[in-house]
C-alpha cells in the first residue's frame, strides 16, 4: 500500500507540472512514485483475481482459465 504522504506527493508534482513546470530531479521523482504507484495498483487487482470465481446462472463455474491458473499457481506457493 502506497503511503498517504506518497499520494499527495504524486498529486502536488501533478498540480506543479501543469502549473509551471517540473525540475530534471522532480520528473525523476514523480516518474519513481508513479511507477510505485502503478506496482501497487497491479498487485491489488492481482490479488483480488486469486479469489474470484465465476458461475453463470446454472451455477457452472465459468472462471477464466487464466484466472485459474493464477489461482493455482498462488496455491502452490
Amino acid at each position: 500500500m502506497i503511503s498517504k504522504e506518497k499520494l499527495a506527493r504524486i498529486n502536488a508534482l501533478a498540480k506543479k507540472a501543469k502549473q509551471e513546470g517540473l525540475t530534471d530531479t522532480e520528473k525523476r521523482e514523480q516518474k519513481a512514485l508513479r511507477e510505485e504507484y502503478l506496482q501497487n495498483v497491479r498487485k491489488s487487482f492481482t490479488n483480488q483475481l486469486k479469489t474470484m470465481t465465476i458461475i453463470d446462472p446454472e451455477g457452472n463455474d465459468v472462471t477464466p482459465k487464466k484466472v485459474r491458473e493464477l489461482q493455482d499457481k498462488d496455491r502452490k506457493h
